[in-house]
């Protein structure tokens, strides 16, 4: 009876590294634009704030805003459930190509909308049902993203790989801030709330066209097409992508919630309400603000990949708890000092350094999720409890710091930060380390407890 050869015994090696960088540029470029358009909205809603609200003061305004951009944020648990769900199923490069399509879509309709003024209350019905299919949009992009690029990635650089979807997110936010600061440089200020902003969201939907292209070439990952050839040969057991198989990781599910609860309330925080907390509070000028988020969000940025690479040598565990300590002592005094003063210097100092301690999280945050789930489930894994938990926390940030404002509390808001951030610290005390766990291709059985 003949045996089978070493040959055929040999696993598909992995592709080489210049193919591994492709891979992750494309879908990191898609990443930005995503996240480019997420972000345009936070970025110039100060300008159309009172474009699709009836006339009042700033804080209300701004606060109708910041309920929209938090109701979008309730559909991302619903995109990381159908996306997640459909890449586990389908592959991580068509849900990666059907989410920027999706964004895409959402960003020309706020470009398009007429104002309140115009047609009423149809205004911000349209808003909302934009920001809905958005946050439809980038609630699977982050799973799956986070999902492909830790597969594709190189043995051993999985920290250093991965923290470039952080790069591009964040990158995504800068190319937002560096188009409004463009813009206020040509246009006028009566000109920018009238239409400037309007072309933020055509850039963005223009971009994707350019994504999807990129996006079309981009390699399947190796750990999913073994991942559905085996699943091809084994009719047992709950499907691939199922909210019942997912049932069957408990522990997992709770670790995500956990460590991303106090990270993304803090990332939020220090990112897309800051701009606003230093124009509303501080009495800082719109256009200053902006080259104040800017700078300070290009030090964050590169400070991603160095922590990521750190990661890979020293774990993703010893991040995570310096974050947790550092963040639970930093956030009441940065806010407090911010908010008494109006020196732009000053300012980025106090931005800056949270930010720093952000890093801790954010370049690891995706690459450890995805550590935690087996190839059959990674992405629904990754995506709902993810999603559940930023929807309520990260994507609620601005409405709760403006409630508290105009409730005349707004120092509540800092301990609110703080309490969150130091409930996760004690889930990264607790949590086990993934970086030295089984490779990401490993069976069900194994990851599974």
């Amino acid at each position: 009876m003949a045996t089978p050869t070493t040959t055929e015994r040999a696993p598909k090696p992995r592709r080489d590294e210049r193919r591994v960088v492709s891979n992750i540029v494309r879908g990191s470029i898609g990443n930005l634009i995503e996240w480019y358009d997420w972000y345009a909205y936070t970025a110039f809603s100060v300008y159309f704030a009172s474009v699709f609200f009836p006339s009042g003061d700033q804080t209300a305004q701004l606060l109708n805003t910041a309920a929209v951009f938090a109701v979008g944020f309730l559909m991302r648990p619903i995109g990381g459930w159908v996306l997640g769900r459909y890449a586990d199923r389908r592959g991580r490069r068509a849900a990666l190509t059907l989410s920027v399509t999706l964004m895409a879509a959402g960003s020309l309709i706020v470009a398009l909308t007429p104002s309140y003024g115009s047609i009423g209350v149809a205004a911000p019905v349209l808003l909302v049902a934009a920001r809905l299919l958005q946050g439809l949009s980038v609630g699977g992009e982050y799973s799956t993203s986070a999902t492909y690029m830790s597969e594709v990635a190189s043995p051993g650089r999985r920290g250093y790989y991965s923290s470039f979807q952080y790069v591009t997110l964040i990158a995504g936010q800068l190319t937002a801030l560096g188009l409004q600061i463009v813009l206020q440089q040509v246009l006028s200020a009566a000109q920018m709330e009238a239409w400037g902003w309007r072309i933020a969201f055509v850039v963005g939907a223009a971009g994707a066209v350019v994504v999807l292209w990129l996006r079309r070439g981009m390699d399947e990952s190796e750990s999913f097409e073994r991942a559905a050839s085996e699943g091809e040969e084994e009719h047992s057991g709950p499907a691939r992508g199922s909210l019942r198989l997912l049932l069957s990781y408990p522990r997992q599910c709770l670790v995500v919630v956990g460590l991303t609860m106090g990270g993304t309330l803090f990332f939020y925080t220090y990112t897309t309400y800051l701009q606003k907390f230093m124009v509303n509070t501080s009495g800082i000028a719109k256009p200053t603000a902006a080259w104040i988020n800017f700078f300070a969000l290009l030090v964050f940025v590169v400070l991603q990949p160095v922590m990521g690479l750190l990661s890979d040598r020293v774990g993703r565990r010893p991040l995570l708890i310096a974050f947790g300590v550092l963040g639970t002592v930093v956030v009441v005094p940065s806010l407090t000092l911010l908010s008494h003063t109006s020196d732009p210097v000053y300012a980025f100092l106090l931005m800056v350094v949270p930010l720093a301690v952000s890093s801790l999280y954010t370049s690891i945050s995706a690459v450890v999720k995805a550590e935690l789930f087996p190839t059959s489930i990674r992405a629904l894994g990754v995506g709902l409890p993810y999603a559940l938990t930023v929807a309520v926390f990260g994507g609620t940030a601005e409405y709760v710091a403006l409630w508290f404002k105009n409730a005349g509390h707004e120092n509540w808001y800092f301990y609110y930060v703080t309490a969150c951030v130091l409930i996760s610290l004690l889930v990264y005390i607790r949590m086990r380390e993934t970086s030295d766990a089984s490779p990401l291709d490993e069976d069900d059985s194994r990851s599974r407890g």
